[in-house]
């Protein structure tokens, strides 16, 4: 240091600052993500004149307008507003279907049961979750037949399965689309990729011809073919067969996501198990399936969502599900409101968007958690 000159020296650090406004906060996430260009600026700016266009008449026909509890009388009366009274009476059979009323809380502790070990399976920090799985899909699924059936050994009486409907047909067709499609597309994928020429040709076979054709005619396959093909005492019932066309329609897209996933893997993986002296089940089951299930989560979950939704074309075989029960209770004289179709429609599309959306973020979530998990 020079004799006689100012020395300084900085004994406290100075405070944090708060980074700038254009690099972090709102405004910095607005011009990141709305206005990062002219054109996605011009979109963002259409989209807030759409919704600041649509958004008050909606709010008006939703809610301020809407009729919440009353009579059809009520209803009518109000033409502009949707007529929430009419979802509230009709709620019960949208929910169940023709299912005998005093038997309802077979159906609720079903479902109870259901999502208690959904969201056991589904919580990736719960304790002992293979528990889980072997209950859901081995113990489950007979509890739930023998207790939304009935039988004469448990003293419940035997609902015969034309009277089931509503809001519980479109879950069941869901949830066991669901469940036997993901274990069925795994061994068609493997199928798919066999080395045996007899297992590669039928699975091939398979998931073309399935692939080859419309759900509905799988549907009617399944409930009009079927039973031409089988003795009369073996023919499934009415709503076995759909639910065996939809599990079917389903692997066969589903072995299609999990072959892709199955391409992606590098061939070190495989010659890396072979290495270890691991055998073909072996290094699928612990190493190959494991990265290529996680790699095409996005696809796996499109197909249940689409699964989801093409349940509603069990009604053109005589189901009675969701969505169809809810245009037959529209369809009631005595409730002849002017908003009655629309605010049905309203009512389904909500119930769709809740599930839909639901699994969407949940595969999201997914996603999220094992990026983390390969970061570290």
């Amino acid at each position: 240091m020079p004799s006689g000159g100012a020395a300084f020296v900085q004994t406290e650090s100075h405070p944090p600052q708060p980074a700038p406004i254009t690099v972090r906060g709102p405004l910095a996430w607005m011009r990141a993500n709305l206005f990062s260009t002219p054109g996605s600026g011009l979109l963002t700016l259409l989209a807030v004149a759409f919704v600041a266009w649509v958004l008050p008449d909606l709010v008006r026909f939703l809610f301020t307008d809407a009729v919440w509890s009353g009579d059809a009388a009520t209803c009518r009366t109000k033409v502009d507003g949707a007529c929430w009274a009419f979802i509230a009476q009709k709620f019960q059979y949208v929910r169940y279907g023709s299912y005998p009323e005093t038997q309802h809380w077979r159906i609720d502790l079903t479902e109870a049961i259901g999502a208690v070990l959904i969201v056991w399976l589904l919580w990736t920090s719960a304790p002992k979750r293979n528990v889980a799985a072997l209950l859901f899909f081995i113990v489950y699924p007979v509890f739930a037949f023998f207790l939304v059936r009935g039988s004469d050994l448990i003293g419940l009486p035997i609902i015969d399965t034309s009277l089931w409907g509503g809001l519980f047909i479109t879950l069941l067709m869901s949830v066991v689309g669901i469940v036997v499609s993901l274990p069925v597309g795994v061994l068609l994928a493997l199928g798919r990729r066999s080395a045996l020429p007899i297992i590669r040709t039928v699975s091939v076979a398979f998931i073309e011809i399935v692939r080859g054709v419309p759900f509905i005619t799988v549907l009617f396959m399944a409930n009009v073919m079927l039973p031409l093909f089988v003795p009369e005492a073996w023919t499934p019932d009415r709503l076995l067969r759909p639910l065996i066309g939809t599990a079917l329609f389903a692997s066969a897209y589903m072995a299609e996501v999990v072959r892709g996933g199955l391409q992606a893997m590098p061939r070190g993986q495989t010659e890396g198990a072979q290495a270890l002296g691991l055998g073909y089940w072996q290094s699928m089951r612990l190493i190959i399936l494991p990265q290529a299930l996680t790699t095409v989560i996005p696809g796996i979950v499109s197909t249940f969502i689409g699964l989801f939704k093409d349940t509603t074309l069990v009604a053109i075989v005589g189901i009675f599900d969701f969505l169809r029960t809810l245009e037959s209770a529209r369809l009631d004289p005595n409730w002849g409101g002017p908003t009655i179709t629309t605010t049905s429609y309203v009512f389904a599309a909500m119930v769709y968007w809740i599930f839909c959306f639901g699994m969407s973020r949940y595969s999201q979530y997914t996603e999220r958690r094992l990026k983390a998990g390969r970061a570290h």
